[in-house]
């Protein structure tokens, strides 16, 4: 930093909230039935998988 050269304070920046259409304000899917609900399974081209316990499922 060069001298007499002042420091910016950042701002706190405003989150973009994601569109509400109803009651429901996350992405539909799947939960995990193992792991419960706060875990959803990722939707593969022939299968459904759960990141943290490894359980999958067939289309």
């Amino acid at each position: 930093m060069m001298a007499g050269a002042k420091q910016k304070e950042n701002k706190p920046v405003a989150k973009k909230e994601k569109k509400k259409s109803g009651p429901k304000s996350y992405k539909p899917g799947k939960s995990c039935p193992k792991c419960g609900t706060g875990v959803r399974l990722a939707e593969h081209k022939e299968r459904r998988s759960c990141g943290k316990c490894g359980y999958f499922e067939k289309k």
